[in-house]
């Protein structure tokens, strides 16, 4: 029986790659495959009470990939905003995007700005979606805007730099969830994670299902958080 429910439960997406190139498949397939597991899983926990998803989709470190695989990948962004509004909408929920907008073309930034535009009333669940974002830019993002404001050094806390971080009513991470073995936090969400739960998916995140999110559930509710103490 699921007691605990998170309010806000971040996935960092890995082994689309992996799972394409196991089967034989293009690397964007893969990707593509991903996308469209990450749809069944958000609504998933959404249904299951869940307030927030945060999902790990482009870091600022995958510009290093190939030219044809970034171009893929932002293609695919547009396509999802665009194309795929419709489903947010339907399902009533809300998308922010989190990270910079460097390096991004005007085509992605129109697209992804409007997809936050177009679903900012809605009320059924928050998906984070981490695009070209590194927690530790973010963080020194927020410090920036912190010393921009005139805010003396004495004044700086932990709570103006939680304020300052983008988007920041998003709150910190429950549990972090991250597919493909690899056990590692890879920059994401840094701040908000300070004392999330860690779990670890041996399973591709293109393999994952309904009844993995209820085993996170459950899994979840069997923790004991101390936060520190």
């Amino acid at each position: 029986m699921i007691e605990a429910i998170p309010r806000h439960i971040g996935y960092i997406v890995d082994g689309n790659r992996r799972w394409a190139k196991e089967r034989g498949l293009p690397t964007i397939q893969g990707h593509a495959t991903g996308y469209k597991v990450l749809h069944k899983v958000v609504k998933a926990n959404f249904d299951a009470g869940v307030e927030y998803v945060s999902a790990y989709i482009f870091s600022t470190e995958n510009w290093k990939r190939s030219q044809e695989e970034v171009g893929k990948l932002m293609n695919m962004v547009i396509k999802a905003a665009v194309d795929d509004l419709h489903i947010f909408q339907e399902n009533n929920v809300k998308v922010i995007i989190l990270g910079s907008r460097d390096q991004l073309s005007k085509q992605v930034i129109k697209a992804i700005d409007n997809v936050e535009i177009q679903t900012a009333d809605n009320t059924g669940g928050t998906l984070a979606v981490c695009f070209n974002y590194g927690g530790r830019q973010e963080i020194a993002d927020a410090c920036k805007k912190i010393v921009q404001s005139g805010i003396s050094a004495d004044e700086i806390t932990p709570e103006l730099i939680t304020q300052n971080l983008y988007s920041s009513e998003v709150p910190p991470i429950d549990i972090v969830v991250r597919t493909s073995g690899e056990q590692r936090l890879s920059n994401f969400m840094l701040w908000r994670s300070a004392y999330s739960e860690l779990l670890f998916l041996d399973k591709l995140w293109p393999d994952m299902t309904k009844d993995d999110v209820t085993t996170i559930l459950e899994e979840y509710s069997r923790r004991s958080r101390r936060f520190g103490g």
